[in-house]
């Protein structure tokens, strides 16, 4: 029988040049992009200012936006940047750790490579790793309930912690978990889409003057032409799709008016048109108007707002299309493409619409009390200036994700660096029963996983070394739940800490991250073709 650290006939290679070079470069350029972001990563990293070619510039520190945002050349670089949009399709965070972790893989299997090891060895071993690893955490999860609140809570307070509005974290944290139970169907659990939550952003007062809208809230003003209501109680709701305008000629199309008579004829007939289109609105009970923006022609007249006006009708137009479906869901009312299909059946009722002042940031109507709502929840979020208020809303989304992954996957582990930090540990001790390069291959994959405890202390402004040495030695003692305390630079039991995380999120960017690792590995060459 071979020894453990014996190479069997097949496991070593003879390097060639030219292949070496192709595999150092494209490892070299993944582990760059990797090492741009670490320093991203945990409670204290630090954020990046993100200047674009038009001049709008964002600051975030989520892995996702910084590489999507970055201008990557290098094929396997842009496979990083590929990696964690899947990571944010997947569970939505995490997406700094699944490329850095990817980062430190690569790394390994550099150490490996100069060893003498063969790629597909490497390659099948870190692969087998991955799958060990993903049942070691598995076993070690806590189931947790959809109906325990507080621990949702406290997986979204986890991933709000990295964040710039980690502070309000105490407000956006409960809302985050209100808003997916008020979207969740209780009999389709899996079908949760978080385009169910919109999330209105209006610069002016704090973060912590943002609310979650018990109905809707549309980023619009009422049309206040011809003195038209803004307030209306009992609301019967229309959302239209036709414009409330005279018809147009076709584009190509002229009509010439040579006398005064036949200007004074047309200027008739558009206004016992718009007429008739108000009377027919009038009749199917609507008293307010939704209507959608318009490209071809006015989606509404001043001269038909006059006469909305006269007949008490509240009018907001100008409402995007893409927002047609959330509307009609929640108002659980039809949207109506033309006038003749006006029927009171296909109207939303509510007890109350009406604009509302938001100071400095501008107006909003607010439609609640809403009768047969859908399952849909709205979020006015409030910030000092757009970069803070883009960065809320990007950070309000990962904490959805986060929540959306335990209603899917109801799984806790531990966060704060211990999860990876026992994983290190059981593939250590797996790996002294494995034969051959096997063995070396995931001892390496063990040692890799560290990167995510040793990066969380080096943020932190601890000493990483002295940090994951007691980790090591406390997971050797079976404190499984240990990880790095950031805010007292020590090392302590998560669990108590309620620094917990979904197991999807871990679990995917072990995966995530080694499967991209692997592709890279096995890539001996560039065949440019034009």
């Amino acid at each position: 029988m071979a020894a453990p650290g014996a190479a069997r006939k097949g496991e070593t290679y003879k390097k060639n040049e030219k292949k070496c070079d192709v595999r150092l470069m494209n490892i070299e350029a993944a582990k760059a992009v990797a090492d741009a972001i670490r320093t991203s990563l945990g409670p204290r990293g630090m954020d990046k200012m993100v200047a674009q070619a038009d001049g709008e510039v964002i600051i975030t520190n989520d892995g996702a936006t910084i590489l999507n945002k970055m201008k990557v050349e290098q094929p396997a670089a842009k496979m990083l940047v590929d990696l964690a949009k899947s990571q944010d399709v997947v569970a939505g965070d995490g997406t700094t750790s699944v490329t850095v972790l990817c980062g430190a893989l690569l790394k390994k299997s550099l150490e490996l490579l100069e060893r003498g090891v063969h790629p597909t060895v490497i390659s099948d071993a870190f692969g087998r790793a991955a799958d060990k690893a993903v049942e070691i955490l598995t076993e070690s999860a806590t189931p947790v309930s959809i109906e325990d609140r507080g621990q949702l809570i406290k997986a979204a307070n986890t991933s709000l912690s990295s964040k710039i509005v980690g502070q309000n974290s105490g407000l956006l944290s409960p809302m985050a978990v209100d808003c997916l139970l008020k979207i969740l169907d209780p009999e389709r659990p899996d079908l949760l889409d978080l385009k169910d939550v919109k999330v209105v952003c209006k610069p002016g007062g704090t973060i912590d003057d943002s609310e979650m809208i018990e109905g809707l809230v549309l980023d619009h003003k009422a049309a206040r032409a011809a003195g038209g209501p803004t307030r209306m109680e009992g609301a019967k709701v229309a959302l239209i799709q036709f414009q409330v305008s005279p018809p147009k000629t076709d584009i190509e199309n002229n009509v010439v008016i040579s006398e005064y008579s036949q200007m004074d004829r047309i200027l008739k007939e558009e206004r016992n048109y718009i007429l008739q289109m108000v009377k027919r609105i009038r009749a199917s009970g609507a008293n307010v108007l939704l209507i959608q923006k318009s490209i071809l022609r006015d989606a509404v007249t001043d001269l038909a707002l006059h006469y909305l006006a006269k007949a008490k009708i509240m009018v907001v137009k100008d409402v995007e299309r893409e927002d047609i479906e959330f509307i009609s869901k929640t108002l659980h009312c039809l949207p109506i493409a033309h006038v003749d299909h006006m029927r009171p059946e296909k109207l939303g009722h509510a007890a109350l619409c009406e604009e509302t002042d938001l100071g400095k940031g501008g107006k909003v109507v607010k439609i609640t009390g809403i009768q047969q709502s859908g399952r849909t929840a709205t979020v006015l979020l409030r910030g000092s200036n757009k970069l803070a208020l883009a960065e809320a809303d990007r950070s309000l989304h990962d904490a959805l994700c986060v929540v959306r992954c335990l209603v899917q996957k109801g799984y806790l582990i531990a966060g704060g660096g211990s999860p990876e930090m026992e994983l290190s540990y059981k593939l250590s001790l797996w790996a002294k029963t494995l034969l051959g390069m096997e063995s070396y291959c995931v001892r390496g994959f063990a040692e890799a996983l560290e990167i995510i405890p040793y990066t969380l202390a080096e943020n932190a402004g601890l000493n990483p070394i002295e940090i994951v040495t007691e980790l090591r030695n406390h997971h050797a003692n079976g404190r499984r739940h240990f990880g790095i305390n950031v805010r007292k630079g020590a090392t302590s039991d998560m669990m108590e800490e309620s620094v917990v995380q979904p197991l999807l999120v871990t679990t995917s960017a072990v995966s995530l991250a080694t499967e991209a690792a692997r592709l890279i590995l096995k890539i001996d060459d560039i065949v440019p073709t034009r």
